[in-house]
């Protein structure tokens, strides 16, 4: 029989990225958790946590942490079906995904926030680019993800959403102070980018979709998806925009694209643990209807 409270300040050191926040996270002292895990370790008899800044976890610690999250949806449909096994309180089950900024900001968080209004769950969202999501499920600290990554992880399924429009985009006084000249390598190696965060390739992928190569190029970073579409407006700088954010901002004139009709598609996909509940096949399933109606076709 597995010790569920030392796999939940397992899971809990994962997702909170170090043992004191886990801790604080489930009211208990660092110690406390420091001894569920030592212990967990020793029965288990290898590493389930890389203690760095942030912790993560390995291999087999993933597939703990995987076990523990969907043990609490299994239990909470249980307690549904049969309430008189339920604790006092039952409170709504936990369920960590991870998803793109741009999907959120535009798209998912309608689907996602409908789908918990009706539920019992507590939704978890961890926010890193598309093409980064898929290592939150890969270590364990989620149970699904929007991601760019076809290729299942390993125990999950991955079902094609449909991909996001991304147009490149800056200010009519931006072009004319930078790329009056047109769009060439040697102007946009002089002419600042915005960046989410140094994950973000998406300026340089829609470069070298253009131009054929893609020189070192100068940016800001601006972590937030409207802010980095109001820094476009304002003249900071060129960036791939998601269509559905720039739309208003392009047909009002104060954004333009660089190049017209050079969009950069970005197939995305929702991949999620198997054997799981009905309560994450049923997010997954608002999630691509949401798709359906938002993304272009796969």
């Amino acid at each position: 029989m597995l010790d569920y409270a030392s796999l939940s300040a397992l899971a809990a050191v994962v997702r909170e990225g170090s043992f004191e926040r886990a801790a604080r996270a489930l009211h208990v002292t660092p110690s406390a958790i420091s001894q569920r895990i030592r212990a967990l370790e020793e029965r288990a008899g290898c590493a389930l946590v890389v203690r760095e800044q942030p912790c993560r976890a390995t291999e087999a610690g993933r597939r703990l942490c995987q076990h523990v999250d969907q043990v609490r949806l299994l239990e909470h449909e249980l307690h549904g079906a049969l309430p008189a096994l339920a604790p006092a309180h039952f409170n709504p089950a936990p369920l960590p995904i991870a998803v793109n900024a741009d999907s959120l900001a535009t798209w998912l968080a309608p689907a996602i926030a409908r789908y918990a209004a009706a539920h019992p769950v507590l939704l978890e969202v961890a926010v890193d680019d598309e093409d980064h999501t898929s290592g939150w499920l890969r270590n364990g600290a989620v149970l699904a993800a929007v991601t760019a990554t076809a290729q299942p992880c390993a125990g999950c399924n991955s079902n094609a959403l449909g991909a996001m429009r991304y147009l490149a985009c800056a200010s009519p006084a931006f072009v004319q102070r930078y790329l009056a000249g047109g769009v060439t390598p040697e102007a946009l190696a002089r002419a600042p980018s915005l960046r989410f965060n140094l994950k973000d390739d998406l300026q340089s992928r829609w470069v070298q979709q253009q131009c054929g190569q893609a020189p070192p190029l100068p940016h800001h970073l601006l972590p937030s998806s409207q802010a980095f579409l109001t820094a476009a407006v304002a003249g900071m700088g060129w960036g791939m925009q998601a269509e559905a954010l720039a739309a208003p901002y392009l047909a009002s004139g104060a954004l333009v694209e660089l190049l017209p009709a050079t969009p950069l598609d970005v197939p995305l996909y929702w991949q999620h643990a198997r054997a799981a509940s009905s309560l994450l096949y049923g997010l997954g399933a608002a999630i691509a209807l949401a798709a359906r109606s938002n993304l272009l076709p796969p």
